[in-house]
């Protein structure tokens, strides 16, 4: 199944943005912590030229902290590019951030001269929670699904700064399936254009290698089944995902298995790793094994 999701809306998000980039001081571009390079758009690097970068991995709860810390490694060797790790709802990490951000445009942020934030993403990443945050009430819509914010606004902080808040928009060529079946699993993708048992698979093979404690635990495993399958098929059995005959329904257990990956209750994991996405592109760009360098939050 080849995963390819690029909204109508999402035309429109593009242009508003190439338009509004010009006035634009400050960039922040909002990351899924547990899939950086997977939750980065190709096409906002371009819009975005040589303004000023904060990569913000969000989510940084749910992301194995030490590979959160390699990524922002990463991040920083980039031209222009700072990186931040938080949890967009929480209220302590504003200062922090407030503070990066004047760092950026000193020369703005004064009287007459407001200092200019554009917050881009893909969908689902939490921009809109992010933009409520430093904004200190619900101005943004919030939700669980892709997709929520389909025009843009501006918001005054009244403190110097003001943000461009944006529709997030994906690319619309999804060459890199490793990454779709990523973005798949975090929910950035809508549920429709997805097949819950492959994706299922795809997750639980990489966890198998990288996190298999967190399965063993979560699923009260003694030990890993041989395959992929047959561990979705486990599942399955020990939720009650069970159909006529006793037969396991493998799309329930999927949906199980990514709801509980989402809500962080496997652990704290994250999908990819600086070291694969350069193991990844020294291959030619084919995807390999999921790929390990960001502050941390």
């Amino acid at each position: 199944m080849a995963i390819k999701w690029y909204p109508g809306h999402m035309n429109k998000a593009r242009r508003l943005i190439s338009e509004t980039m010009r006035t634009i001081d400050v960039v922040i571009e909002v990351l899924d912590a547990r899939l950086p390079a997977s939750s980065a758009n190709p096409l906002l690097a371009e819009l975005r030229g040589n303004k000023p970068c904060i990569k913000l991995l969000n989510k940084a709860d749910l992301a194995d902290p030490e590979v959160t810390r390699q990524w922002g490694l990463f991040f920083e060797r980039q031209h222009g590019v700072k990186a931040i790790a938080l949890e967009a709802k929480s209220r302590s990490s504003v200062p922090r951030l407030l503070k990066l951000i004047r760092s950026l445009a000193p020369h703005r942020g004064v009287p007459g001269k407001p200092l200019r934030v554009m917050v881009v993403g893909i969908p689902n990443v939490g921009k809109s929670t992010l933009i409520n945050t430093l904004a200190g009430r619900a101005i943004a819509k919030v939700g669980d699904k892709p997709a929520i914010t389909k025009s843009q606004q501006h918001i005054d902080l009244k403190n110097g700064i003001v943000l461009s808040d944006t529709p997030g928009i994906l690319w619309p060529n999804l060459a890199d399936q490793d990454g779709a079946y990523r973005l798949a699993a975090s929910g950035a993708i809508g549920d429709t254009v997805m097949e819950y048992p492959e994706v299922a698979l795809f997750v639980l093979d990489y966890l198998a290698r990288r996190y298999p404690e967190g399965l063993k635990t979560r699923y009260r495993l003694s030990e890993l089944p041989p395959t992929a399958a047959d561990t979705l098929q486990e599942i399955g059995r020990r939720r009650g995902c069970l159909v006529a005959g006793g037969e396991v329904d493998r799309h329930r257990a999927a949906e199980i298995l990514l709801f509980e990956l989402r809500g962080g209750k496997i652990g704290r994991v994250s999908l990819e790793t600086p070291d694969e996405l350069k193991a990844a592109e020294d291959d030619g760009g084919e995807s390999g094994e999921p790929p390990e360098d960001v502050i941390p939050g």
